[in-house]
């Protein structure tokens, strides 16, 4: 059966960064559909925009692709609010006693939009093609095979013993089989079998959905669902506070209380996965094998204050490169804030204070690394501040095109896993840190079945990679919600990407 395909090519922030994004009263003023229901219309403004809608490409884990692929595609496993694994199109799923091997059995009567049956052969198709692409939440998956013993049942098997496999495979979405294995081998209109289908889409702009009648878990209660991008946050806010919009996330701290005090409404703050982190480029000679160097430049910035007044609501000082509600936290001891100390010591390394250290950003950043940029002035340390376009960010992260990096980075299926695992290895080549010790450390717990052993593991990685100071590691941030109290439904989701499914807005 031919099948619409969807086109390749969308960049975006890799890590989970979290976007905002909103929901409106019915745009025509409500009124019937075509079937005889009252229309449900809802408009989410997402910060992140989404270029394309292929869940392999390169913006594969990154705040506007996941937020749409949820809903739209469907996974084997999925978090819910809490961070619990649960199925999505799995039904039950095992290990091997030597952990090395997972089966996963799927569902029954699964349909994609096109009407063709869902069955194993699609996530065969599907995994193999997510590796080839090289998308960025593959490098989860290094040497892993998959097979389907029968159309209800897929194997995944690693070269060593994987406890987190479950976990690892949220970040993976399913397209039909006959998809080509290709940049731009699907189209706009694209084929899953999530809870909607796009009905349009304008790169950058919007993506239009309307239900999908036959998902497995039930039509939405939504007739439409738009994830539109507004690049301007004061803009998405004005058009909450008009009722353009109904709800957004990711809501800047001084913001909130203005927010608050409109009685319509309603808002909250949840934990999240995600953390602050500011790379050095570990490659660069005057960061390789310095870690007194990077450390210094740690101690220098007045994080625990740029924290109280950008962000008292939202942030936390972070005691670990990943956030308490991840598996594998462990907290570290803080690094103090000392600028005298910290000049000394580049002195005495021989740091060259005349030469300008790029810092790369993106738009919303901008405050906090003005901050950052302020305090290393304070002891000669000359910083170039570059505020970059998704697709140029994201093509210089992964070429290693800058000194120092700033971005707001997950845990996806909240285990150390996808984050310590994945962008700490010498291997993945992120940040220019090579450390054997490390390796030996993340490959041991990433394959160590014991959960408990695991998090020893991950808890000595943690410390490596703290007091090494592969980057800085300044604050833990949580989700904030605001919506107008005439919606509901939607989860507060703490990696900032809502769940639509069930939304309703009253009185359409």
């Amino acid at each position: 059966m031919n099948r619409v395909r969807l086109a390749a090519g969308l960049v975006a922030a890799t890590a989970l960064l979290i976007p905002f994004a909103a929901c409106s009263t019915t745009t025509g003023g409500g009124g019937a559909t075509d079937a005889g229901t009252v229309a449900q219309e809802l408009v989410a403004s997402g910060q992140y925009p989404v270029e394309n809608l292929d869940p392999h490409s390169v913006s594969g884990g990154s705040a506007g692709m996941d937020l749409v692929a949820k809903h739209i595609y469907s996974r084997l496993t999925a978090t819910d609010e809490t961070g619990k694994i649960v199925g999505d199109l799995a039904t039950e799923w095992s290990a091997n006693d030597a952990g090395d091997t997972w089966t996963f059995k799927l569902r029954d009567g699964v349909k994609f939009t096109d009407g063709s049956a869902l069955d194993s052969a699609d996530v065969v198709a599907s995994f193999q093609r997510f590796l080839e692409l090289d998308s960025p939440p593959a490098a989860n998956f290094p040497g892993v095979e998959i097979s389907a013993p029968d159309p209800t049942t897929v194997v995944f098997k690693s070269p060593k013993p994987d406890a987190a496999i479950p976990s690892k495979l949220t970040t993976f979405h399913l397209l039909p089989e006959e998809t080509p294995v290709t940049e731009g081998g699907v189209g706009e209109t694209p084929v899953g079998s999530g809870p909607f289908q796009v009905e349009s889409f304008a790169a950058g702009r919007e993506v239009v959905l309307v239900p999908n009648p036959d998902y497995f878990g039930g039509a939405p209660s939504l007739t439409k669902l738009t994830l539109q991008t507004i690049p301007e946050i004061s803009t998405r806010l004005t058009a909450l506070q008009t009722g353009e919009v109904a709800v957004v996330w990711g809501v800047p701290d001084d913001q909130l209380a203005e927010l608050q005090a409109a009685g319509s409404i309603k808002t909250e703050a949840v934990p999240s996965a995600g953390s602050v982190l500011i790379w050095f480029n570990s490659s660069r000679p005057y960061f390789k094998d310095k870690p007194e160097v990077r450390r210094a430049l740690w101690q220098a910035i007045d994080f625990a204050t740029i924290i109280e007044q950008i962000h008292p609501e939202t942030g936390t000082p972070a005691d670990s490169p990943i956030a308490p509600t991840v598996f594998g936290y462990a907290p570290q001891e803080p690094v103090k804030y000392d600028p005298e100390a910290a000049k000394e010591t580049l002195t005495k390394a021989g740091f060259d204070f005349d030469k300008t250290y790029e810092l790369q950003y993106q738009s919303q950043f901008k405050p906090f690394v003005s901050a950052i940029v302020s305090d290393l002035a304070e002891i000669g340390v000359r910083i170039d501040a570059r505020e970059k376009e998704q697709a140029v960010y994201i093509e210089d992260l992964l070429a290693l095109r800058w000194d120092i990096n700033f971005q707001q980075v997950g845990s996806a299926g909240f285990d150390a896993s996808t984050n310590l695992g994945r962008l700490y290895t010498c291997a993945a080549k992120r940040n220019g840190y090579c450390n054997p010790e490390l390796d030996k450390l993340l490959a041991e717990a990433g394959s160590n079945p014991d959960q408990a052993q695991r998090q020893e593991l991950y808890a000595q990685a943690g410390k490596i990679i703290w007091e090494d100071a592969v980057g800085m590691f300044p604050m833990f941030v949580k989700t904030s919600y605001a919506w107008n109290e005439k919606v509901s439904g939607f989860t507060l989701d703490p990696q900032g990407l809502p769940d639509f499914r069930a939304a309703k807005v009253a009185g359409q």
